[in-house]
């Protein structure tokens, strides 16, 4: 179980690297400080699991447009207490930042065509601590609003999760990939989404090789890819396993993604991006979530119905990646209120009833209270 003191938090930017382009780019704390701390040294203990839980989207405030104040009465500070537990209890914990985090400023795109479908959002850059005191610890930034403010936005989003130690990946030639290290692990982080300036998911040979390279020059023991594809709202739950096309743009085939990515080396794969749950999948023992649904975005997303829905999910692997077990945490949520944890599991049959339907040949077995076993 990870747990590290605030203060080692607020500077572990110097624990991981995030791999820029060959272009002097790169944004890591630790190559730019030669008194960084040796990384973190622990046994590893071969007979013990280790535990990753994966959310989708997190958005906890909105500052646009300027002077809007939209966040919530304790500053956005309580959004995550209903699942706190969940996350700080995982050696490694994931979510998509589904916006810019800049207090202001920036050039809010342009959407062009129909304004129902343009949605702009940017935080308070001090939210981000909120994720760090919830137990994050991978920040995906590829996305379809990581770039609402332009390349100002997106680089103060890197600047600040930097900042407040929180790896992060998922601009293309920036910043595709980031490594931690937790429980004696190396672990790999690898962010995509078929937007612009994003890693793409579409380009599948070159996430592989990159995959590939997490796992053979960095070392990694274990590698999680974040899949922000496919298309959008209720009518989009089922996978299809070809392209999917929404607003006239391809968001990419999940399926085959997600197979080639583990084919060349990945882990675990916590899809997200269409605002619902999909199905989830055992694939040469590794597992893969289509889609975690929204998270926590108590404003500027909707939440009706199954937009509601807000599973966790933990899953449990060795140290080589190969799944032993986990379990889906069913949530909601409701208002301008962060997840709720459910007692009817409501998510869970959800997702199973999902998973019964467009991967029947997987092994996985998914219990009435959200348990999954092989």
């Amino acid at each position: 179980m990870k747990r590290f003191p605030i203060a080692l938090l607020l500077s572990s930017a110097m624990l991981f690297s995030c791999h820029a382009a060959d272009n002097g780019e790169n944004n890591t704390a630790a190559n730019n400080d030669e008194n960084a701390p040796e990384k973190e040294q622990t046994t590893v203990d071969n007979s013990r699991t280790y535990s990753f839980v994966g959310c989708g989207d997190i958005l906890l405030g909105l500052n646009y447009p300027e002077g809007t104040k939209r966040v919530t009465a304790k500053d956005g500070a309580d959004l995550l207490d209903g699942v706190e537990s969940i996350i700080k209890g995982a050696d490694v914990a994931m979510g998509n930042l589904e916006g810019a985090l800049l207090d202001k400023g920036g050039t809010p795109k342009n959407c062009g065509g129909d304004p129902s479908h343009c949605f702009t959002f940017r935080m308070p850059e001090r939210y981000a601590k909120h994720l760090v005191n919830a137990g994050f610890d991978l920040i995906s930034i590829a996305n379809n609003h990581g770039r609402d403010f332009g390349p100002t936005g997106q680089q103060s989003t890197m600047r600040v999760l930097r900042e407040n130690g929180l790896a992060y990946a998922g601009v293309k030639d920036v910043c595709e990939t980031d490594t931690i290290h937790r429980a004696g692990l190396t672990i790999g982080f690898i962010a995509v989404a078929p937007h612009t300036s994003m890693l793409s998911n579409r380009d599948y040979d070159y996430v592989a090789s990159l995959v590939k390279r997490l796992k053979s020059n960095d070392g990694c023991d274990i590698v999680v890819v974040s899949m922000h594809a496919g298309a959008e709202g209720t009518s989009h739950t089922h996978i299809t396993r070809q392209d999917e096309i929404f607003l006239g743009a391809n968001r990419g085939n999940v399926y085959r993604f997600a197979h080639e990515m583990i084919d060349a080396g990945a882990d675990i794969i916590f899809g997200h991006g269409p605002h619902v749950v999909r199905a989830v999948e055992l694939y040469k023992d590794r597992f893969i979530a289509y889609s975690l649904g929204n998270f926590c975005t108590p404003f500027g997303i909707s939440k009706a119905g199954k937009t509601g829905y807000a599973p966790l999910i933990k899953v449990d692997v060795d140290r080589n990646g190969r799944f032993v077990s986990g379990r889906i945490y069913s949530a909601l949520q409701k208002g301008q209120s962060g997840p709720r944890l459910d007692s009817s599991n409501i998510v869970v049959k959800e997702i199973r009833t999902l998973t019964k339907a467009d991967i029947p040949e997987s092994p996985l077995k998914i219990a009435d209270d959200g348990t999954l076993s092989r």
